[in-house]
């Protein structure tokens, strides 16, 4: 058997919020309980969203939070280094190994000119489903509108068809091909696209398991197949419910005590913190003094719920 390698992965582009101490907090109870390796991975490959100084205080306040890491930026690790910024060179030979087997194409399609395609179903949080209109002319060198984009051309075939394993979602098939469609992998900009850099690094460090937000999860059968077509296997996920206002709403990371910081400078006990978010995701941890020990001896996510979680279960404690 593959041993466990669990990895939490923020984004130092502000500071870590009730939502993401979630997601790390079962990141790391669960590779606790399978005497596994937690990897924290810093993910800043889009340098203009950066805030200076958010790296530092989200590993921080982790570590007020009570987790502890085996491999991250700050010690290092076998597949160091272990932020984004600094891995441009796997990003470029993962896009030239596609390219090489003609699984990539330049775009230069703008969103409007892609909203304008009649024919285009809207799928998701990335607006319109691409059409493929310069998926004929490959990479080959052309006269561009703006500078192009790189897509993923997704296999016409069975290999689009993937099976996605989520210890909270359940297992489900999607076929890429008809519901996203031809995905970006690198900007026009030359930024690399999140759904290429996570899948290269996952593999590349041997990430087996993926703990996240839920607001992730319709990126797991892009990824999965991403990873299949650059020769790896896909990570098992797990998508942490949402929080959200009591009205149901979407929180922004801004509001009100959704900073992990906010509680911290109002003096609260980390432990109680961790107990209360245990609690809200269906693991009552009692009183117990070593909360992530025992969220790690209790963990179940058949228990957690399948819906968003109302953040008052948490800040009210």
């Amino acid at each position: 058997m593959t041993a466990y390698r669990g990895r939490f992965a923020p984004s130092p582009t502000g500071a870590l919020h009730l939502g993401s101490a979630a997601a790390a907090l079962f990141c790391a109870a669960a590779t606790l309980q399978a005497r596994g390796t937690l990897v924290l991975r810093m993910e800043d490959i889009d340098r203009p969203r950066v805030v200076p100084g958010a790296a530092e205080a989200i590993l921080d306040d982790l570590a007020w939070l009570g987790l502890r890491w085996d491999e991250s930026p700050a010690q290092g690790g076998p597949f160091a280094p272990y932020v984004q910024s600094e891995r441009f060179a796997l990003y470029e030979a993962a896009l030239e190994a596609l390219a090489a087997r003609g699984l990539v194409y330049a775009c230069d399609c703008s969103r409007a000119e892609i909203a304008r395609v009649a024919s285009a179903p809207h799928a998701g949080e990335e607006g319109p489903r691409y059409p493929g209109t310069c998926r004929p002319f490959g990479m080959q060198k052309r006269d561009f509108k703006r500078p192009p984009a790189v897509r993923l051309a997704v296999p016409d075939d069975e290999r689009a068809r993937v099976t996605v394993h989520d210890r909270v979602l359940g297992t489900y098939t999607e076929h890429v091909g008809h519901g996203t469609g031809d995905f970006v992998l690198r900007r026009g900009d030359g930024v690399f696209a999140y759904q290429l850099v996570v899948v290269v690094d996952d593999l590349h460090m041997q990430i087996t398991d993926v703990v996240r937000g839920g607001d992730l999860a319709s990126s797991s059968a892009r990824q999965t197949l991403l990873a299949r077509l650059l020769g790896g296997t896909p990570p098992t996920f797990a998508h942490v419910p949402l929080l959200v206002a009591d009205d149901g709403s979407r929180l922004a990371k801004r509001d009100k005590l959704m900073p992990l910081r906010d509680h911290r400078d109002a003096g609260r006990d980390p432990r109680a913190l961790v107990r209360a978010i245990a609690r809200a995701y269906g693991h009552d941890l009692g009183d117990a003094d070593a909360p992530l020990e025992a969220l790690a001896a209790s963990l179940d996510w058949s228990r957690l719920p399948r819906e968003s979680v109302r953040v008052s279960a948490i800040v009210a404690r």
